[in-house]
């Protein structure tokens, strides 16, 4: 009787493990971009002689979506072996300590548009496993000092608001066989002063690199219904 119990935790354990080797295989990546800035944001973010790509620009122009898209598709091509996602949270001082639950749980309200397009190549069992085994990485910006990340794509959402030193923390833990999308919108910026993301582009402007680059969307990128676009003219925001 023993024996066949163990031999039932044996098998249903075996059962429990995701195939991530077979399921790169499946659900292969189709990036469509729907305009000139989304292709070209695509193609730098794809091609191997970039490292760090910044995509500045207004909400609903597909910056967060295309990065995503593209860290699923090179993490099937076996190109990198993790997905870091970051961000601030919560405030520009990040101070997550009250709230409840794990760091993925007080994460989770700033990450669901990631993990939104995160479900559409892997389903809920899946990511989970991917998460409990580091494949899928979810960490705010200050848990990412003193580390360097080695075949990853990271992803740094929303760094409008980040801080010069929180952003050169960031660009600095790229290691090799690494790719960096840095999103965000420098008209939602609430830090007038110390705002990192805006030092570096301003700096980024005048400098010709070869390993950073950056793409500059525009209100005419916005790919959104149009009822919510026409609410958006009333707002004044596009």
């Amino acid at each position: 009787m023993g024996a066949k119990r163990a031999s039932r935790k044996r098998h249903n354990s075996v059962h429990n493990v995701v195939d991530f080797d077979i399921y790169k295989k499946k659900n292969q990546v189709n990036i469509l971009p729907r305009n000139i800035n989304q292709e070209t944001y695509m193609l730098k973010l794809l091609d191997r002689e970039k490292d760090i790509i910044f995509g500045i620009g207004p909400a609903g122009t597909g910056k967060t979506l295309i990065a995503v898209q593209v860290a699923v598709k090179l993490f099937k091509e076996g190109i990198v072996d993790k997905i870091i996602i970051t961000r601030p949270a919560v405030s520009v001082d990040e101070d997550l300590g009250f709230l409840p639950g794990t760091l993925e749980q007080k994460m989770a309200p700033w990450t669901r548009p990631i993990f939104d397009v995160l479900r559409e190549y892997f389903n809920a069992r899946e990511i989970s496993g991917m998460i409990d085994e580091g494949i899928i990485e979810i960490s705010p910006l200050a848990y990412m000092r003193g580390r360097t990340f080695k075949k990853s794509f990271i992803l740094a959402d929303e760094m409008q608001n980040a801080t010069q030193s929180q952003m050169k923390m960031l660009l600095t833990r790229i290691g090799t066989y690494s790719r960096m999308a840095v999103t965000g919108d420098l008209a939602q910026a609430d830090r007038l002063q110390d705002n990192g993301l805006v030092k570096f582009v301003e700096c980024l402007d005048k400098r010709q690199l070869s390993r950073l680059d950056i793409v500059r969307f525009a209100k005419g990128d916005i790919e959104r219904h149009d009822a919510v676009k026409e609410v958006l003219e009333i707002y004044g925001d596009i």
